[in-house]
């Protein structure tokens, strides 16, 4: 439906409530001139013999010295609003020299639907696609036509200035790998149809208003630390925040106008191909979170980053297909022309939108390095499968180690000290003690006496915990553990009954069902994607001391139905990550990206946004301590199967990792390992280590 003239109702209901945000900034306007008014009327008044007296000339110089000061302050304001650089979203840009078809059809697009072409095209890392302006002075003009390039007509002043006003075509890179070409055209048609009412002088200065606005109260939120800084700073987020709530419901349905507007407008552009892109559209969202989380997110902690992120959507989102009867159509979309064939070099902007991905996902540096480089899928389960799994595994050992559990396992040959899943098992299944702890005495208590009050041992025999710790221990190489790191992981022990120095016996606990007491370890941020870090270059102080808080009783409900020494296993593993983890912290996420120079070839736009706390958009919150265990436990496990019986690791496209035997994908792991960690009972574990042919009193290779 339309109204007089062809012109959408919902443009004439998006330009009325842009007009509404305008008013609100006259009033601002008007008010911060008030005092001014006022004081030129007292001004007159005097010059003139009409208001005179004593009282007069000190109401005039009051005004007028208020007035000054409100036009000082409003002056300041708009500055800063008008100056601030509005948040932008980390993309890629694509040019038009290596996208020459993509733009060829986003402006025929844009001809059939009668209105302005975007001025450029990016890409983002994620399934979703919208306008976005950059014409802010600090962004610099959006890529345009230079006038060397042969083409008549393209240097005149008014086609340049139309194409800076113009705002990006921002598209989310699964699509242009997964969709095919109509099914590309019939998605952006409704989006490329919103530069018609993005165009209007009204809506835009609408837009440019409220962006200003938003990043006048970033400016506002950033520390500052002489007293008049900060003062401005209070004042100014004060004003910005007043005038943003007197624009929200505006805003909001100007914006839902420009959207009505597009989409009826969309409407006559292939509307029954649409209907069908949209389930491609859920798909690839599917495809491309399960890719992140299962897949992308193992390499991104051991310093690699897939390079073919998009390439591995399609890759995913096939095996899906297959699994999947419901999805089965969608495999016969293949032999379609694929939309990433419209792009010159599909390979380099893949690599690109890659690495953006784990900059804003993981928070990794913005270039390669040593330890940070990539990797190709066809390497991925040698570089990525193998290494993770020999890391948790030698990980799980130290921990071991550090908790005075003897390594040679029942079942293993005399001399044979090498790391064995034998140890683990024996270790996690050795049956609690019954009785409880009994009330320690005063000769227990006296430190004097030198033995434990938990265990009855002194100090010679195992390793006591200490006093509350309030600072992080550093972090250790294998085999080579520093005294206090000693008593960080064996104090969870002591509480839920620690194991003696050879590991054959467990003093039993009380009723404390969680390994965090008076001391727990800091929670680590798998990933690095749980705590933006930003400019901070230390990881926060542990937990000390902080009974009943909400932290300690997640923790202690996640490891309450565990045995003793899993839970306390648990904590020493979580005190390791989170001390490995903030010694290999990346060095540069916490620092500006610097643009690109001149030579530069495709890659994320950083000098249009700020990365200094990063990473901006976690994938998942950090891994309880259950979680923890469960996930060195199975590395373990397929560590003993690669190197006994010949398994290897591989890459399933929608789990993640996997063990292969036999070209074949194992099963069955999970359940008899939760069974272990849970309850302690090895008994499924082992029946599928024997139904397999794995020996777990053989030493395994670690790294």
């Amino acid at each position: 439906m339309t109204a007089f003239g062809g012109v959408e109702m919902g443009a004439l209901a998006a330009r009325t409530r842009a007009l509404a945000v305008l008013r609100v900034r006259s009033r601002a306007l008007a008010v911060a001139l008030l005092p001014a008014a006022a004081a030129v009327i007292l001004l007159v008044g005097g010059s003139t013999g009409h208001l005179v007296g004593g009282g007069w000339d000190v109401l005039r110089w009051v005004v007028s010295v208020l007035a000054l000061l409100v036009l000082l302050a409003a002056a300041g304001v708009a500055l800063v609003v008008a100056r601030a650089e509005p948040a932008m979203t980390p993309t890629v840009t694509v040019p038009e020299e290596s996208a020459p078809e993509l733009y060829r059809m986003v402006r025929d697009l844009a001809d059939r639907l009668d209105v302005p072409a975007p001025s450029a095209i990016a890409l983002t890392p994620d399934c979703d696609s919208w306008l976005e302006d950059r014409t802010h002075p600090l962004h610099g003009p959006p890529p345009v036509d230079r006038d060397d390039d042969g083409l008549p007509g393209l240097g005149d002043p008014a086609r340049r200035r139309s194409a800076v006003a113009a705002p990006v075509l921002v598209i989310g890179s699964p699509f242009l790998w997964w969709m095919r070409v109509g099914e590309l055209r019939a998605v952006l048609a409704p989006v490329v149809a919103g530069t018609g009412p993005s165009a209007h002088p009204d809506i835009a200065a609408a837009r440019r208003f409220i962006r200003g606005l938003d990043a006048a109260v970033a400016v506002a939120s950033a520390g500052r630390r002489d007293p008049l800084s900060r003062a401005a700073c209070a004042g100014l987020g004060w004003v910005s925040r007043l005038l943003l709530r007197s624009c929200r419901r505006h805003a909001t349905e100007m914006e839902r106008g420009v959207a009505a507007a597009a989409a009826e407008r969309a409407q006559a552009v292939d509307y029954g191909l649409r209907i069908v892109a949209q389930e491609q559209v859920g798909l690839a969202y599917a495809g491309w979170d399960r890719l992140l989380t299962r897949v992308a997110l193992p390499a991104w902690r051991m310093g690699r980053w897939p390079s073919r992120l998009d390439v591995g959507v399609v890759a995913a989102l096939t095996e899906l297909s297959r699994r999947d009867r419901l999805a089965e159509g969608f495999a016969s979309r293949l032999g379609e022309r694929p939309a990433c064939d419209l792009l010159e070099e599909p390979g380099v902007v893949d690599e690109a939108v890659s690495l953006l991905a784990a900059r804003l996902f993981h928070g990794g540096p913005a270039e390669t390095r040593p330890d940070w480089s990539p990797v190709g899928w066809e390497d991925y389960p040698e570089e990525v499968v193998d290494r993770s799994w020999r890391t948790d595994a030698a990980r799980l050992h130290r921990v071991l180690d550090t908790l005075g559990v003897r390594r040679t396992g029942a079942g293993t040959a005399p001399g044979t000290d090498g790391p064995t899943l034998a140890r683990v098992l024996d270790h996690l299944t050795t049956p609690d003690p019954a009785p409880a702890l009994a009330p320690p005495t005063a000769a227990d208590a006296d430190p004097a006496s030198g033995t434990h009050p938990a265990t009855g041992t002194t100090p010679a025999d195992t390793h006591a915990p200490h006093a509350d710790h309030a600072t992080p221990h550093p972090a250790y190489a294998d085999h080579d553990a520093p005294a206090d790191d000693l008593d960080d992981l064996a104090g969870p022990v002591a509480r839920r009954g620690a194991p003696d120095a050879s590991g054959d016996g467990q003093a039993p606990h009380g009723d404390h069902a969680a390994p965090h007491g008076d001391h727990a370890a800091p929670r680590p941020s798998h990933g690095d994607h749980a705590t933006p870090h930003g400019d901070h270059a230390t990881p926060p102080p542990p937990r000390a001391d902080h009974r009943g808080t909400p932290a300690d009783d997640e923790d202690d409900d996640d490891l309450a139905g565990t045995t003793a020494r899993g839970a306390a296993l648990a904590a020493g593993l979580s005190a390791q990550l989170a001390r490995e983890e903030a010694r290999e912290r990346p060095v540069g996420a916490g620092v500006p990206s610097s643009p690109p120079g001149p030579g530069a070839g495709t890659g994320p736009d950083a000098a249009l946004w700020d990365d200094r706390a990063l990473p901006l958009l976690p994938l998942q919150p950090p891994r309880t301590g259950r979680e923890i265990l469960t996930a060195h436990i199975t590395a373990m496990v397929c560590c003993a199967a690669m190197d006994t019986v010949g398994a290897a690791p591989g890459l399933d496209w929608l789990d993640g990792p996997a063990l292969l035997l036999d070209g074949a994908r194992t099963a069955d792991l999970a359940p008899s390992v939760l069974s272990l960690v849970e309850t302690g009972d090895p008994g499924p574990l082992r029946a599928w280590m024997t139904e397999l042919g794995i020996r777990p009193e053989k030493p395994v290779r670690l790294v």
